[in-house]
C-alpha cells in the first residue's frame, strides 16, 4: 500500500509539472511573436488542440508507466530487499532470497545470504560446543523427564504466581478426565505449560499452604511441606501434598522460595467406597440393635412364661449370651466407624506458633483490624488441619467485628496439662450464651464465600473442645479452643526434621525465569505472553446471515515456544446444513458434524482452554465474529486481547502485497501441512505469529499494547464483517 501511495504522488508530481512546462513553452512563444504572426498561430492551433491534449495525455501516460517501472526497479528493490533481509535475520535457518530487482541488489542478496549461511555455520558450531558443555545438565534433564514420565503419582511444578512450569503426563490425563463433558471428544484442557493453577484449585487454599511453608522455612526447616484435600469443580476430591522450590541465590529464608511442587492423589474412589462402607456399618448397627430389641422382647416373655427349673434358667443363660456378645460386636463396630470419620481428614503436626502468625495474617485481611500475638508459647506442637482451624478463627473473627463492632484482637497460646489451649480474645460487649451456641452451630461465612462445615464439625474434627469464657477485671471476653497436643516423642521427631539439612538434588537448571504477574497485560513483552493461536472452519464466509462454525483448532504458544501437545481440536454441528461449495475447500461433510456437540457445548471447553492468554489469529476479525454472535447463546464473552497475524504481517512487510497465509509462509519458509483444517491452520499461524515477534522487536514494537496500536494503522484493519 505504501508504494501505491508514492506512485500516485509522482504521478501527480509529473502532471502538475509537464502543464506547467508547456504553459512557459507557449507563453515564451507567444511573447516572441508579432500581432499577425499569433493570430495565424493561434487559427492553426484552435482546431487541433484536442489532438495536443491527446498527446499530451499519451506523453503523461508514457512517463508514468516508466516512473512506476523505474520505481519498482530501482526505488523498492532497496525496500524489499530490506525485507527479505529481516526474515532471513529472524529465521533459523537460511533461504534462497529469490530477489527480483536489479543487477545490484540482486548481487547484494546473494551476498546476504552468503553471509547468512556463514552465521548458520558459526551458530551450528557454537552449538556444537554449547551442546558438549552442556552434557551433563541434558542428563540430569533426561533423569527429570523419566523420572516424572514413570511417577505413578501426579507432579505439577508451579512459581509464585501460580503459573505451571512443568507437569507429567498423569497429571495431564487426570486433569483432562476430570474436566471431560460427556458431549466432547476430549475435555477442556486445565493443566498446560504457562497456565494458572488456580483454574484448578482455590487460590486461598493454595495461599494457605504457601504461608505454612513460608513460616517454617522461617524457622529454619530443611524439608517443610503442607497437604490438604479439596474439592474440583468436577466434583473430584483431591489430596494435595505441597512441597517448596527454593532459589539457593536468596539472601534470606523470607525469600527463598521461588515456586512449589504438587504431588496429587485422586481420593474420590476411596472417600466413596468410605462412604458406602459408612453406610454398610449404619446398616448393620441398626440390623443389631432391632435384633437385640427382639431378643430383649424374647426373655422378657421367657421370664413371664410358665417354665420353671432349669429349662427356664438355661434359656435365660443363652439369651443373655447372645445379648451381651451382640452389644460388645456394636461397640467395637461403633468405636471403629467413629475412628475412620475422624481420622479420615489430613491432620499435619505443625508448631502452634506457626498456625498463629498464619492465622494472624488472615484475620488482618479479612477483617482489616489489628491483631497481636501475647504469651505464644514457642515449644507447643499441635496436630490439626490448619486450613479449617484457621478458617473458623477468621470465621469468629469477622463476627466479632461485623456484629459487635471489635476494634482490637489477640490470639494467646499455652500448654495445660497436655493439652494445647488456643484463645480468641477481644475487649468489648458483653455476649449471650445463645449467641454463643448460634455461631458455633452456623456455617461458616466469608464476605461472598460460605462453606457447610461449621465452628463445631471443625472442633469435633480435632477431637478437641470449643468453651466462652469472661474475664471480668479486664473487661474481657474470650473463645478457647482447647486442641491435642503432639506427644512428646513425636516432638522430638519433628524437631530432629527442622534440623536435618540434607536435601536431595534432583536437578540444577532453572525452571522459574518467569516475571511476576504484577503489570498490565498491556505492557508486558510479547516474548512474555501466553497465546492461544486458534481457527474456526465455517459453513460459508457470512457470520452475520446465518453462517456457522463447523471446526474449532487452537494451539497453545507460551515463551516463544510452540506447544503441539497441548492443542484443541472439536467438530461442530452447526445446526444447518453444509453448502457443498465449501466442502472441498475444508473437507467437512454433513455426515462428520452429525452427533457432534452443538456450539453452546463446545464454546464453554474452547474458552477454558483460551483462559488467561492472548488470542491470535489470521484475519481474526472473522474469528471473532463468530464467537461474538454466541455470547447470547452462550453467555460466555471472548473478552481476550487479540492480535492479527494479517496486520501484523502488513506492518512488518508493507512493501509486499500478498498476506495471505500461505503467502506469508512461504516467505518465513514454514511448512504448510493441515491447510483449511481448523488445526492445521491455527498451527501454520502459530509458526507465523512466532517468526513475526522478532521482527516486530526489531522494529521496535516490544509489549502487547504497541503490537495492537501498530496493527489498527494498517489498511487491513478497516475490514469489517
Amino acid at each position: 500500500m505504501r508504494l501505491d501511495r508514492r506512485m500516485v504522488w509522482a504521478m501527480g508530481i509529473v502532471g502538475v509539472a509537464t502543464i506547467v512546462w508547456v504553459l512557459i513553452t507557449l507563453g515564451l512563444i507567444v511573447v516572441t511573436l508579432e500581432p499577425t504572426q499569433r493570430a495565424l498561430v493561434m487559427a492553426q492551433l484552435a482546431p487541433r488542440l484536442l489532438l495536443i491534449g491527446m498527446t499530451w495525455l499519451m506523453g503523461l501516460v508514457v512517463i508514468a508507466a516508466t516512473l512506476r517501472w523505474l520505481f519498482r526497479r530501482y526505488a523498492s528493490a532497496p525496500a524489499r530487499l530490506v525485507e527479505q533481509t529481516r526474515v532471513l535475520l529472524a529465521a533459523e535457518h537460511a533461504a534462497p532470497m529469490n530477489h527480483q530487482g536489479t543487477k545490484e541488489t540482486k548481487e547484494l542478496a546473494e551476498v546476504v545470504y552468503q553471509l547468512a549461511c556463514q552465521r548458520d555455520q558459526l551458530r551450528t558450531e557454537v552449538g556444537t560446543q554449547v551442546a558438549l558443555a552442556s552434557q551433563s545438565v541434558q542428563q540430569e534433564k533426561d533423569r527429570l523427564a523419566a523420572l516424572m514420565a514413570e511417577l505413578t503419582q501426579s507432579v505439577v511444578v508451579c512459581n509464585l504466581d501460580g503459573r505451571i512450569l512443568l507437569y507429567n503426563h498423569r497429571a495431564r490425563l487426570q486433569f483432562k478426565a476430570m474436566s471431560k463433558s460427556p458431549g466432547l471428544a476430549g475435555g477442556a484442557e486445565l493443566v498446560g505449560i504457562g497456565r494458572s493453577i488456580y483454574a484448578v484449585f482455590d487460590r486461598a487454599l493454595v495461599a494457605h499452604a504457601i504461608d505454612s511453608i513460608q513460616q517454617r522455612l522461617l524457622r529454619g526447616a530443611a524439608n517443610p511441606s503442607a497437604q490438604f484435600v479439596t474439592t474440583t469443580q468436577a466434583g473430584q476430591l483431591l489430596r494435595v501434598q505441597m512441597a517448596p522450590v527454593r532459589t539457593s541465590q536468596a539472601d534470606d529464608a523470607e525469600n527463598a522460595l521461588s515456586g512449589f511442587v504438587l504431588m496429587l492423589d485422586n481420593v474420590t474412589r476411596a472417600f466413596d467406597e468410605e462412604n458406602r462402607r459408612d453406610q454398610m456399618v449404619h446398616a448393620v448397627t441398626q440390623g443389631c440393635r432391632s435384633s437385640l430389641a427382639g431378643m430383649t422382647t424374647a426373655l422378657r416373655t421367657l421370664e413371664a412364661s410358665e417354665l420353671t427349673g432349669d429349662a427356664r434358667e438355661r434359656q435365660r443363660e443363652v439369651l443373655r449370651n447372645e445379648i451381651n456378645s451382640m452389644a460388645q460386636r456394636i461397640t467395637d463396630l461403633d468405636k471403629q466407624a467413629t475412628h475412620g470419620l475422624k481420622t479420615r481428614w489430613p491432620m499435619e503436626d505443625m508448631l502452634g506458633s506457626d498456625v498463629l502468625l498464619v492465622a494472624q495474617q488472615r484475620i488482618q485481611k479479612h477483617c482489616k483490624r489489628d491483631v497481636t500475638l501475647e504469651n505464644v508459647d514457642d515449644s507447643v506442637w499441635l496436630r490439626v488441619d490448619s486450613y479449617s482451624l484457621i478458617q473458623a478463627l477468621v470465621y469468629l473473627s469477622a463476627r466479632l467485628v461485623d456484629e459487635f463492632e471489635v476494634r482490637f484482637l489477640r490470639l494467646r497460646l499455652f500448654a495445660d496439662r497436655g493439652v494445647a489451649k488456643l484463645d480468641l480474645i477481644w475487649t468489648g460487649q458483653v455476649m449471650s450464651t445463645e449467641t454463643v451456641m448460634s455461631w458455633e452451630m452456623d456455617g461458616m461465612q466469608f464476605g461472598a464465600e460460605s462453606t457447610p462445615l461449621s465452628v463445631r464439625d471443625v472442633v469435633e474434627r480435632h477431637g478437641g473442645e470449643l468453651s466462652f469464657a469472661r474475664e471480668r477485671v479486664r473487661h474481657e471476653a474470650f473463645f478457647r479452643f482447647a486442641l491435642p497436643q503432639v506427644s512428646d516423642q513425636e516432638q522430638v521427631e519433628a524437631a530432629a526434621l527442622l534440623q536435618n539439612d540434607s536435601r536431595p538434588e534432583f536437578y540444577d537448571f532453572d525452571l522459574f525465569q518467569t516475571s511476576e504477574q504484577t503489570s498490565a497485560l498491556d505492557d508486558r513483552p510479547l516474548s512474555e505472553l501466553a497465546y492461544t493461536v486458534f481457527d474456526t472452519e465455517t459453513t460459508g464466509l457470512n457470520p452475520s446471515e446465518g453462517d456457522e462454525i463447523i471446526q474449532i483448532g487452537a494451539t497453545r504458544c507460551v515463551n516463544s515456544k510452540l506447544l503441539r501437545h497441548e492443542s484443541f481440536e472439536q467438530l461442530v454441528n452447526p445446526g444447518r446444513l453444509i453448502p457443498a461449495a465449501g466442502i472441498p475447500i475444508h473437507g467437512i461433510t454433513q455426515d462428520m458434524v452429525m452427533g457432534m456437540p452443538p456450539i453452546t457445548e463446545v464454546l464453554p471447553a474452547f474458552h477454558t482452554f483460551a483462559q488467561d492468554t492472548v488470542l491470535v489469529a489470521h484475519n481474526a476479525a472473522f474469528d471473532m465474529k463468530f464467537l461474538q454472535l454466541q455470547e447470547k447463546t452462550t453467555g460466555l464473552k471472548f473478552d481476550h486481547p487479540v492480535l492479527d497475524t494479517l496486520l501484523l504481517s502488513a506492518v512488518v512487510h508493507p512493501n509486499h502485497e500478498e498476506h495471505r497465509l500461505e503467502a506469508i509462509a512461504e516467505r518465513f519458509n514454514i511448512t504448510v501441512l493441515g491447510r483449511h483444517t481448523a488445526l492445521g491452520d491455527a498451527l501454520v499461524t502459530a509458526e507465523v505469529w512466532l517468526r513475526l515477534i522478532p521482527l516486530l522487536q526489531a522494529m521496535g514494537i516490544h509489549t502487547l499494547r504497541q503490537a495492537r496500536e501498530a496493527a489498527q494503522k494498517t489498511f487491513y484493519a478497516r475490514l469489517k464483517y
